[in-house]
């Protein structure tokens, strides 16, 4: 019987510190174009739905109806955009270059209109861990995260004004390239104010 339980407390240890050193050794990936893991997203996505299953799904206190619509665009294109993308548009570099993808929810088969509000509001306020995906509800009030929650979950059927509202802001002109050092070799700075 102690050759037993003995056996069975290494076999637990083992994998314990192999675990350990794994880590701790820097094997693991965790630069964002590392492939990952096996069964990482079957693992976070399991544990998400896990977590918000705690939680009953909310009701939303704000209706659909077009000013709250546009609204929420406003929130969206100020706050999700970024990472979430526009209407018709591929993801940003900024997105490509996060782990996981970020969902572009204004397009395609990453929309989230069969999701009830209160779940896509529960992932606005509480954000995603280690996704990138932030939690709002110290940034947007309850009342914009609904908004912004009615959007998503309406994203396909929207009226011209929230559409208007979506549209992509023009570009700022960007400015050139200030000289890198290795190209301002053998100038001489220049004074600023006195003599030369």
């Amino acid at each position: 019987m102690k050759k037993f339980v003995l056996g069975v407390i290494v076999g637990l240890l083992i994998p314990a510190i192999g675990g350990y050193l794994y880590i701790k050794m820097g094997m693991m990936p965790v630069a964002t174009a590392s492939a990952p893991l096996p069964m990482e997203e079957k693992i976070a996505k399991m544990a998400l739905r896990a977590r918000m299953a705690k939680d009953p799904v909310q009701q939303s206190p704000v209706p659909a109806d077009e000013p709250n619509l546009t609204q929420g665009a406003h929130v969206y294109v100020e706050n999700c955009a970024f990472c979430h993308g526009f209407v018709g548009e591929k993801a940003s570099f900024a997105a490509k270059g996060m782990f996981p993808l970020p969902p572009q929810l204004l397009s395609g088969d990453d929309m989230v209109t069969d999701d009830p509000p209160g779940k896509i509001y529960w992932k606005v306020e509480n954000g995603i861990r280690l996704t990138g995906m932030p939690g709002f509800k110290d940034m947007l009030t309850p009342t914009q995260m609904w908004q912004v929650s009615q959007l998503l979950q309406h994203a396909d059927k929207l009226p011209d004004p929230t559409k208007a509202a979506l549209a992509k802001p023009a570009a700022l002109p960007v400015a050139p390239p200030s000289p890198t050092p290795a190209a301002m070799q053998g100038k001489k700075p220049e004074k600023i104010g006195g003599k030369k």
